[in-house]
């Protein structure tokens, strides 16, 4: 387990509870309970990582059914509010989680006043809780988006081969998002931001930690799962009628599927900004059994560039076992035992 898994009392219990639930009676050895407790933890960890944003999404889809239409607007803003202060006061979030979601409210906001005033979706007019012609509840969509980053960055415990140089990736993102402004002006250049997403992650990859297994994943492959994930979302608050694209003025059908490409650029947009609050994680190399952290983005020694330090450790650590050779197995069973015993324990979150 890691400081940064257990950032809540609540999370800690359910942790504690889960891992006695899971490791009850023995461990599993056949491969196929192994793969489904991995698969069913996996799936447990990512709920409640968007915890926030389901919560969100079926609170639209309740007022859609049951709010007369001119209040649908401050109800929404006014739950969304709610939602946000339970998920702290009940330790589903932490302070500096809920510092990530205001930026994206912010960021988000903007963007939503200058793209309903160019007439690229609009409101349900109505409500008195709007920000220049703007429902105040939009600015919680993108920040369900940033509390989902942040939650399933700890939750999971990513760790990052090979990440971009922090100034490269803000000088994409900044030109991402200034495209979302500049396209109604100028030539969109959309597509030539997406090739340059792809060569600035081609390379880069993300171990996963689930229950006992570590993953890896390209993060361009997550990025793509996440983009989609929103485009479905999109269609159930569209059809709720939290907004409208010009498509859907004369009757509701689904969003287009191009918008995925929009979503994948927003989460460029993303990435830099929980990268600038919660600084990526530095990979793990292990080497002689000891756990040696390192940049992203910097490769191992190669074995005839090692200086002559480590050679010396090396000698000093053969000497050692040689001493432990000749005065016999002095050491308990147990404590010969404990690193193979904590190597297995990965964090539920």
């Amino acid at each position: 387990m890691t400081v940064r898994s257990l950032s809540t009392a609540v999370e800690h219990r359910i942790d504690r509870a889960a891992r006695r639930m899971l490791d009850a009676g023995h461990q599993p050895h056949r491969p196929g309970r192994v793969a489904v407790t991995e698969f069913l933890v996996f799936g447990a960890k990512q709920a409640w990582a968007c915890a926030f944003g389901a919560l969100l999404l079926a609170t639209m889809a309740v007022v859609h059914l049951t709010v007369p239409a001119a209040l649908r607007n401050d109800v929404l803003t006014v739950a969304a509010v709610l939602l946000q202060v339970g998920m702290l006061v009940f330790g589903l979030e932490t302070v500096r989680e809920l510092r990530v979601v205001l930026l994206f409210h912010v960021v988000g906001t903007v963007m939503e006043v200058f793209k309903t005033h160019m007439g690229s979706w609009t409101y349900e007019p109505g409500g008195v809780l709007v920000v220049l012609g703007v429902p105040l509840f939009s600015g919680f969509m993108y920040g369900a988006v940033g509390s989902y980053m942040v939650r399933v960055y700890r939750l999971f415990d990513l760790r990052f081969d090979r990440y971009p140089r922090q100034w490269l990736l803000a000088v994409v993102a900044g030109a991402v998002y200034a495209n979302f402004f500049g396209h109604h002006f100028v030539r969109d250049a959309r597509y030539v931001l997406l090739a340059a997403i792809v060569l600035l992650f081609a390379r880069t990859t993300m171990r996963v930690r689930i229950h006992r297994s570590t993953l890896r994943m390209p993060v361009l492959v997550a990025m793509g799962l996440v983009a989609l994930s929103i485009w479905v979302a999109e269609n159930v608050a569209t059809w709720a009628g939290a907004w409208s694209y010009p498509a859907q003025a004369a009757a509701w059908e689904p969003v287009a599927p191009t918008k995925i490409v929009a979503w994948l650029l927003l989460m460029t947009i993303s990435v830099a900004l929980v990268t600038w609050v919660h600084p990526v994680a530095r990979s793990v190399v292990r080497t002689g059994g000891a756990d040696h952290r390192r940049p992203p983005g910097r490769a191992p020694q190669a074995a005839g560039s090692r200086s002559a330090g480590s050679r010396r450790l090396r000698g000093a650590r053969a000497a050692d076992a040689h001493r432990l050779r000749a005065s016999g197995s002095s050491g308990s069973p147990s404590a010969r035992r404990e690193p193979s015993a904590f190597r297995d324990r990965a964090h539920l979150g």
